[in-house]
């Protein structure tokens, strides 16, 4: 029986001790001998031939001699017979595999999946892989070379395994003295059918190893209420159900641009995870500055679908009244500030709340404080603002968090055409600032992270920033048309490879909480409810035009009485053309 290049290269690693590389971009085995020379795959040795003390050396060794441009011509020989090939050998007996076997074949390969050490990104950037979860403090020595990525959940929905991790740290975990520790802990009652006190346990019995956050993690415990939006409280359902429900909503909001009933969309697909593995580590007294790209963080605090689809139509519903461009959401209620156009403008607001949120947390217990969270892309991180922003926020020592989306492109610009450095976080110690990478396409390693970041920026006064890998499946807006700069094997290889929803459902389904029936099921689901939604929005009058003079003053000054005298004057002049 023979072996794959990869399974070969996995087995001489496993062996040799030497780490493991995947490439996000790319499935296919690729590696390098010690000269630096690159190899795409390795010759097939059968059993018998294999040697354990063969290395890559060696093998990068054995390359095929250079084809001539013209063939050989070797004199015929009518003497010359083929080689006899006895019925009852290997050779005689090899054939095709079935579907049936290459099936299994492909089930035993992903059972044998093995922890990757690297992943890339877009730009080509390799980054080494940590499953210690560790906030590099302004104390800290920053990481050597290029800064690790925290992960807890791999490809293939299972806890990694740490001795596969590509960057080691025997510093202890950062906790935010301990205050994370306290949320969520006490025990309470899950639903019969997807127990979270079993999964918990389950978890901590086979990743022992994580056994410590297993404990810590909030999307591992029930909630002592249900929650309104699934009546349930059971928060890692909801957590799935909502990223299913933003990409639904996503799909049918684009499509209802394309075909004229909205004028603008932008969809976060791929990026769903960094959305609800934040969010759901925040309390409704934390306030968030949101670019344009988060509108699951705004969907877990209790934004409706309704309300949603409504600000999109711009109807008498709509919070806004109809004065902001669809996705441009906001709502007081639940502690969420409006979003702005302008690149980066966010930033400076955000620290601007955080220093009150400093003086108000002065007078409350360290467990009751509050912070600000300001979302932005990696794009925005090239703007002043970005700069203002982190520079204030470090030398008022403000209680905030900057979440970074790197998404691989700030619109049409790749990453590796934005900056030389080792993308975002790396400049979070030239601030003065505590810092984290983490795989933005792990729901449970955001929510991890968030988690202690929150603890640290409440216990310390300071801001966080945290830089979240992840890429953008979609165009960048209806504006755009991603395939003009990107090609599209490298959206697929992403989209197959590294979709945290995908992973996700692959975690159900290892644990027997649900297989794919039940996840196309909830698809359906939440797509009739967004087309309801959509639907009865569209229906809805827009806002009163006298409103466009509201809600800036207490009492209307005279300017804006008088704009509004001339404004119905000339609309009551030429009312055939309104």
């Amino acid at each position: 029986m023979q072996k794959s290049a990869t399974a070969l290269i996995r087995q001489q690693t496993l062996r040799s001790k030497a780490p493991h590389s995947l490439t996000c971009r790319s499935l296919s085995a690729s590696c390098s001998d010690e000269s630096g020379r690159r190899f795409s795959s390795v010759p097939v040795l059968a059993d018998d031939d294999f040697d354990e003390n063969l290395n890559f050396s060696e093998l990068s060794g054995r390359v095929a001699p250079k084809r001539h441009h013209q063939p050989i011509r070797k004199p015929f020989n009518p003497s010359h017979r083929p080689p006899v090939i006895d019925p009852r050998s290997k050779e005689a007996l090899r054939l095709p595999p079935s579907p049936l076997e290459k099936a299994e074949q492909e089930t035993n390969e992903a059972d044998h999946f093995t922890s990757p050490s690297h992943v890339t990104y877009t730009g080509s950037t390799t980054i080494p892989v940590t499953s210690t979860l560790k906030i590099i403090t302004p104390s800290d020595n920053a990481p050597a070379g290029t800064w690790p990525l925290f992960r807890l959940m791999d490809e293939d929905g299972k806890f990694r395994d740490p001795a596969n991790d590509g960057y080691v740290n025997s510093d202890t975990v950062h906790d935010g003295n301990n205050l994370s520790h306290n949320i969520g802990i006490e025990q309470t009652e899950g639903d019969d059918t997807h127990d979270l006190n079993d999964l918990r346990g389950v978890l901590k019995s086979r990743y022992y190893f994580q056994s410590k956050e297993i404990e810590r993690s909030a999307l591992l415990r029930p909630s002592p209420k249900d929650f309104l939006d699934t009546s349930s409280n059971n928060p890692l359902l909801r957590a799935h159900r909502h990223m299913i429900r933003v990409r639904e909503m996503d799909n049918i909001l684009l499509n209802a641009q394309r075909q004229g009933r909205i004028s603008f969309y932008m969809t976060c697909r791929g990026e769903e995870s960094t959305h609800i593995g934040s969010a759901s580590a925040l309390t409704l007294q934390d306030t968030v500055f949101a670019q344009y790209r988060e509108q699951g963080v705004l969907m877990w605090r209790g934004f409706t679908l309704d309300q949603f689809t409504n600000q999109c139509f711009s109807n008498d519903l709509d919070l806004g009244r109809g004065r902001q461009m669809p996705i441009h959401y906001g709502s007081r209620a639940l502690n969420f500030h409006t979003i702005s156009s302008p690149l980066g403008t966010q930033l400076p607001h955000a620290v601007g709340a955080a220093y009150k949120l400093k003086l108000d947390n002065e007078t409350k217990a360290p467990e009751d404080g509050s912070i600000a969270i300001a979302y932005f892309g990696d794009g925005c991180a090239s703007t002043t603002d970005f700069h203002s922003a982190m520079n204030f926020a470090a030398t008022l020592n403000v209680p905030i968090i900057f979440f970074c989306r790197n998404n691989g492109y700030a619109i049409s610009t790749s990453v590796a055409d934005q900056y030389a450095g080792d993308g975002i976080v790396s400049r979070g110690p030239g601030y003065g600032m505590a810092s984290i990478r983490v795989d933005g396409n792990d729901v449970f390693a955001v929510h991890a992270a968030t988690r202690e970041a929150r603890a640290y920026a409440v216990s310390n006064s300071a801001p966080v920033l945290i830089e979240a890998m992840t890429y953008r499946q979609g165009h960048h807006s209806t504006s755009d048309d991603s395939t003009r700069y990107r090609d599209s094997d490298e959206v697929d290889s992403f989209s197959n490879q590294s979709d945290p929803l995908k992973r996700l459902n692959k975690f159900f389904e290892e644990h027997g909480w649900m297989d794919s029936d039940d996840v196309a099921a909830m698809e359906n689901q939440e797509r009739k409810e967004v087309l309801k939604s959509m639907e009865s929005a569209e229906k809805r009058s827009k806002p009163k035009l006298s409103t466009l003079f509201e809600d800036v003053y207490y009492d209307k000054p005279d300017h804006l009485i008088n704009q509004e005298k001339e404004l119905m004057e000339h609309i009551k002049k030429y009312s055939e053309q309104y």
